[in-house]
């Protein structure tokens, strides 16, 4: 007893301060260069950022404009949306080749539970976020439980909902105008609104919303962490204790809602509901987004 008296007395005089290293006298490039091995999403967003300036200075200073610049934000925000989701999957080392066409199909079912068959909007969009989430669910068991590729498999369910995309559809189009009388709240995401002289839509905040709530939860949660963990090194994640299949699942499956949700603003976007509308575009803009 009197040794460990002896000990706290010891440890109450000792001192407490944290070591620190002194980076009087460091460069500033090596502080740039340190910035950017601690933070790699930097890297893009200065090429970004710098392409942008140079490409507005190069054009005119029209490019800049309010009115430019929101133009582009709405023209993006459907790919920007799907982005989001690809990127989920991206970071477990996988891709989903058939986010574009989950996204269409959500949208065909959206409009035909609202405008065909009579539905309460409100239960449409469910119905459809909840079939795009299905969608994903399946890629993720494949892909979890089956061992197979991601490529491989979306590829294949790729071509399996776009089959059946246009045999449900019949490929017909569901118009604008029996969308505004039947279902206006379909279009809600196309609704603008001024900011000053900047015209934005409830689409682009849906996806600047989505970008930042996927940041800060990939960044902030367990989850997130879990996600870079099993994109990383999926042996070694297991060997930590991540459950690295469910982690698998629930990626494909909220990458697939998120698809769908894509369909909502789509719909808001085009007006129409098309059955063939760009399903190769989106899918290959969402990769590359």
């Amino acid at each position: 007893m009197a040794q460990v008296q002896e000990f706290e007395k010891a440890l109450s005089n000792s001192d407490a301060s944290v070591a620190a290293f002194d980076e009087h006298g460091t460069s500033i490039v090596k502080r740039i260069q340190h910035f950017l091995h601690s933070t790699p999403a930097a890297v893009p967003l200065i090429v970004l950022v710098l392409s942008i300036a140079v490409f507005g200075i190069t054009i005119g200073g029209r490019f800049f404009s309010s009115y430019t610049l929101t133009l582009i934000l709405q023209q993006i925000a459907i790919v920007g949306i799907l982005g989001a989701a690809q990127t989920l999957v991206i970071l477990t080392a996988g891709i989903d080749l058939s986010i574009g066409v989950i996204m269409v199909i959500s949208a065909v079912i959206m409009g035909n539970c609202a405008v065909t068959y009579g539905l309460p909007t409100l239960l449409a969009v469910v119905i459809g976020l909840g079939a795009g989430a299905a969608c994903g669910l399946l890629n993720g068991l494949l892909v979890a439980y089956m061992k197979l590729p991601p490529f491989i498999v979306t590829l294949g369910t790729w071509n399996i909902v776009m089959a059946t995309n246009f045999i449900y559809s019949a490929n017909e189009t569901i118009r604008d105008a029996d969308v505004d009388v039947q279902a206006p709240l379909l279009h809600l995401f196309g609704l603008n609104f001024k900011v000053g002289t900047a015209v934005l839509t409830f689409g682009v905040i849906a996806m600047v919303v989505l970008v930042m709530i996927l940041w800060y939860v990939l960044n902030h949660t367990a989850w997130g962490r879990h996600v870079y963990a099993v994109g990383d090194d999926p042996e070694a994640a297991k060997l930590s204790g991540i459950q690295t299949k469910k982690v698998l699942i629930s990626v494909y499956t909220l990458a697939g809602l998120i698809a769908a949700f894509a369909a909502w603003v789509s719909i808001g976007r085009n007006g129409s509901i098309s059955p063939s509308a760009a399903v190769t575009d989106y899918n290959l803009q969402a990769i590359t987004a």
